[in-house]
């Protein structure tokens, strides 16, 4: 529930082959990246407000398109059985989108869409007002719909286009500020990014330690895989780590 990640078992939740075990585990992550103040509604009784929520329906695409994409991949390139694979994908993915950093495979082995999918997710991270970090699905969701309204605008230069959340229209100054914090988060991955590969670690290990730390994930991938840890990053790399998970955890403003 507090998407931390560890376990006391020395292989995760990997220890435990029980399909009930992780199945309850990869619930109650989806419940901890999602908005608090949804489940304090459905607690005075108010179910609905999950199906109102634009943000949750959001987060609950995102995870069913993922996976999807990774049951596909499984299943045609590592001929993985139907139900192993939706398992499987299952609870990465709501490990990796939570930023709880649990593992029940080693998914650095996976095939590359696969690892890809999973290395957008460590960017996304939970809803607002929820335990997850990341940027949040509120933030990528308004972005997105920013990024539409402006292609409209391309096709349709004299059209008023209100961006809305439910039925509730943004103002031009949230914009702003979401897509500035959005472009700030990628502008210090990048930065910490190119330093960690300076420190000699491969692209895939810089690019996914930097973006595991910031979301507060735990694993990345390639040396900082599932099945590795960051026993080997110089020490140099160790403080630009600790300081991409104090950024990253406090939120970006906060911190700066």
């Amino acid at each position: 529930m507090a998407t931390g990640g560890f376990s006391v078992k020395n292989a995760s939740i990997e220890a435990y082959q029980s399909t009930y075990v992780q199945t309850v585990i990869t619930l109650f992550m989806l419940i901890a990246a999602t908005n608090y103040f949804l489940h304090y509604r459905a607690l005075r009784g108010d179910l609905a407000a999950f199906c109102r929520d634009r943000e949750f329906l959001f987060y609950i695409g995102l995870l069913a398109t993922a996976i999807g994409l990774i049951c596909l991949d499984l299943t045609f390139r590592t001929h993985t059985p139907a139900t192993s694979a939706i398992r499987l994908a299952s609870f990465q993915v709501v490990s990796i989108v939570s930023t709880t950093g649990y593992s029940t495979a080693d998914f650095d082995q996976w095939p590359h869409l696969a690892r890809t999918v999973l290395f957008v997710l460590m960017l996304t991270g939970g809803c607002s007002g929820s335990t997850g970090g990341g940027i949040k699905q509120f933030r990528v969701l308004l972005v997105v719909k920013s990024a539409v309204a402006e292609l409209s605008k391309l096709v349709h230069p004299h059209a008023v286009i209100q961006i809305r959340m439910g039925h509730k229209p943004v103002s031009q100054e949230v914009l702003n500020g979401v897509t500035n914090f959005v472009l700030l988060y990628l502008g210090i991955f990048t930065l910490a990014s190119v330093a960690m590969a300076c420190l000699g670690l491969s692209l895939e290990s810089a690019l996914s330690s930097v973006a595991t730390t910031m979301a507060g994930i735990g694993p990345g991938l390639g040396s900082v895989g599932p099945a590795k840890n960051f026993a080997h990053v110089p020490d140099a790399g160790k403080w630009l780590l600790s300081g991409c998970m104090l950024l990253g955890r406090l939120e970006l403003y906060t911190a700066l």
